[in-house]
């Protein structure tokens, strides 16, 4: 076993090494190695160690973090002793024929982040004080013989993102408290127990959870319509119970989904439509329950491999394979014909008002410009005078121009009147569309107000000393610039001598954070829904502490009148909206705009921020996208695709020493976070807009990627 130490006995390391010989003693190695003070781990995972783990085991070093004898021939109970290691973050002891009770001495692993003892022969019931291992990230007990309930005090891990308790003889219901842990975020397992009772509503504040479990137990009652808040599902199991009702309208929120199982339960009803949408639903199994009415003959209804639905006897329709009976017509079928017709003529005469409307809405607006600018603005923002912005930004001097945009230019100035530092967008009024953004503007932001939405001090509408109009808004002045400059510094800056930009991990972190947080605001917290429809690096500053605030509402749309359902399929008069490459599909082919629209600009702005490379980049060419390009490099080339400044902060992170025969534990989360941010970002930028995560989800997800890092000792 010596050459298996590393340089200073800090490591033992033989996974996977031929070792071992299922004999008693096997073990013994161990006590040879209890003067090692410096040990750290021990590693001797998959191999072919028997007998039980001897008593020195309790004179290992203090300092050790990590032991794993996975996948051997060890019997006997879990050694009291373990307790002892007190610097303890991974115990990994799974597939071993291990016996009796979990020891009370483990309740000292304060700083234990995974535990693994599955597919052993432990029993009794889950202690309680596995809640107090508060910084827990992982626990695995799957196919052991524990009994009793759950204990609800496994809802105090807060960090906990993956828990599988399946295979057991576990009994009582599911506690709220647990099923309502919104850091479980991979994997939630509770199949094959004897689980009874209802499925809590609380299961909806799983917003992050992609792998949920609940098949082969004995649970009753109708599906929660809130499981359709758990947007980010990609597995959903649910076979081997008593569930009655229909399948909840609220699933159609689940456009992620890849393998849904409902199957041997007693529900009823049609089979809804929604799901013969759903592009990712490679695998479904409606099996024996009681379903009626037509097999739809899309999506993943044309893989009679792929979908089951034998033992649903007044089932009709589908593919021939099927072997389903044919449908019975319905007599107001043709009722349906004369109503299309009379929709499209209906339509045809609402489109041609439309026109009319719109002709004079355009011969009133500038009239009414004034009016509405003044009424905009509260008394704290009063209109400032030409000659005061003029002074401000001396003569609007070239030195002084911080940006270019579609409608305006930006220049930095400051006020004499307080000496405070402001950003003046002046109007190009020649350029269509630009009084009309200015009105926009402000009203999107009179009534408005987040620490990450860019402040409006004050608006200036009057003449040019030519006599000329002249509008500009006036905001607060950000000391970081855009999120473009930083992104992107040789492209989008104008001063040769400008020292590289660098974000690490965590700032690119906080920064979507601050964005996703002003949109879940505009979205659902004002009192009109906003949407913004120009999301993308240029339109977000950073101030002196990095906060991103976002800008630029010269685009901004109110969903009057609307409801949380999307408005994205009707349609709009008012063109193209946004920027090509962050503006979503759906806005090119006429769609009205919706958040679902904003959300896919900010899953492509997410991606950008993480890999360097913007949307519209050379590389993206013959139907290849940056969505794409990401997806289809996950999860094996996740450093490939990576930003070089997050792969040098890696390294650097890691440091120049990795002791042979470890996986380190600060690479392998360092590199989860990323594949997590990828996969928001692929999320929220799915072509169809109903597949869309959520951006409260998103907000949800990002803060648990941070507190990973800044776990990992990482700061921004």
């Amino acid at each position: 076993m010596e050459s298996a130490f590393d340089h200073g006995n800090r490591a033992i390391g033989a996974d996977g090494s031929p070792l071992g010989s299922g004999k008693p003693e096997d073990l013994s190695f161990l006590c040879s190695v209890i003067n090692s003070s410096k040990l750290q781990k021990v590693g001797i995972g998959n191999n072919k160690f028997g007998g039980v783990f001897p008593k020195c085991m309790g004179s290992l070093s203090t300092t050790l973090t990590r032991f794993s004898a996975s996948i051997n021939e060890i019997i006997g109970e879990i050694p009291e002793e373990i307790g002892n290691f007190s610097n303890l973050e991974v115990l990994h002891l799974g597939a071993n024929s291990l016996s009796g009770a979990i020891p009370s001495n483990l309740r000292n692993l304060q700083n234990l982040a995974v535990l693994i003892l599955n597919q052993n022969n432990l029993g009794g019931t889950i202690p309680s004080f596995l809640g107090n291992l508060t910084k827990l990230l992982e626990l695995y007990l799957e196919g052991n013989n524990f009994h009793g309930q759950i204990p609800s005090h496994l809802s105090n891990c807060r960090s906990l993102d993956q828990l599988d308790l399946s295979e057991n003889n576990l009994s009582g219901a599911i506690p709220p408290q647990l099923i309502g842990l919104s850091s479980l975020a991979i994997i939630l397992n509770l199949s094959c127990n004897h689980l009874s009772g209802v499925l809590p509503i609380e299961v909806g504040n799983l917003t992050a959870l992609t792998a949920f479990d609940i098949s082969n137990n004995l649970l009753v009652g109708e599906i929660p319509s809130s499981l359709g808040d758990c947007i980010a599902l990609t597995s959903l199991r649910m076979g081997g119970n008593f569930f009655h009702g229909s399948i909840p309208q609220s699933f159609r929120w689940l456009g992620g989904i890849e393998d849904l199982d409902l199957s041997q339960n007693n529900l009823s009803g049609q089979i809804p439509a929604f799901l013969a949408i759903f592009h990712s639903l490679k695998l479904l199994n409606l099996s024996h329950n009681k379903f009626e009415g037509m097999l739809p003959r899309e999506g993943v209804f044309k893989n009679a491999t792929g979908t089951s639905i034998i033992g649903n006897n007044e089932l009709c329709g589908g593919l021939p394979e099927f072997r389903l009976p044919t449908c019975i017509s319905k007599s107001f079928e043709s009722g349906k014909i004369h109503m299309v017709i009379l929709s499209t003529f209906v339509i045809s005469g609402v489109l041609g008002l439309a026109l009319i409307l719109a002709f004079i809405y355009l011969c009133w607006l500038k009239k009414k410009v004034t009016e509405q600018v003044s009424s905009s603005m509260d008394d704290s923002r009063r209109n400032v005078s030409y000659g005061t912005l003029l002074k401000a930004t001396d003569n609007f001097s070239p030195m002084n121009l911080v940006g270019v945009g579609s409608f305006g230019s930006i220049y930095k100035g400051i006020l004499e009147e307080n000496q405070i530092a402001i950003a003046v967008k002046v109007l190009h009024l020649a350029h269509h569309g630009a009084l009309k953004s200015f009105i926009a503007e402000c009203d999107a932001l009179k009534n408005i107000k987040h620490r990450n939405l860019l402040k409006i001090l004050t608006v200036c509408s009057s003449s040019d000393y030519q006599g000329s109009d002249f509008k500009a808004l006036v905001y607060e002045f950000m000391d970081n610039g855009s999120l473009e400059r930083w992104l992107h510094p040789n492209a989008s800056s104008s001063h040769g001598n400008e020292l590289p930009k660098r974000l690490n991990f965590v700032q690119r972190i906080s920064i979507a954070i601050d964005v996703a947080s002003a949109l879940d605001y505009l979205h659902h917290q004002c009192h009109t829904p906003i949407v913004h429809c120009d999301l993308k690096p240029s339109n977000i500053l950073l101030d002196v502490e990095m906060v991103a605030h976002v800008g630029d509402f010269g685009l901004a749309k109110f969903l009057v009148g609307s409801s949380l359902d999307s408005v994205a399929n009707q349609m709009s008069s008012m063109g193209l909206r946004g920027t090509i490459g962050y503006a979503p599909p759906e806005y090119a082919m006429g769609c009205e705009v919706s958040r679902e629209g904003d959300v896919y600009s900010y899953g492509i702005l997410l991606l950008e921020m993480f890999t360097g490379l913007s949307p519209t980049d050379d590389t993206f060419r013959d139907n290849l996208t940056l969505h794409s390009y990401v997806a289809n490099a996950l999860p094996k080339q996740v450093l490939e695709i990576t930003d070089n400044i997050l792969r040098e902060e890696r390294e650097s992170h890691l440091g120049p020493y990795t002791p042979p025969h470890w996986l380190s534990k600060s690479d392998g989360i360092f590199q989860e976070c990323l594949l997590m941010v990828y996969n928001i970002g692929v999320a929220c930028s799915y072509e169809v807009p109903g597949r869309r995560m959520s951006i409260s989800g998103v907000t949800n997800k990002l803060h648990q990627i941070r507190e990973k890092l800044f776990a990992l000792g990482l700061h921004g």
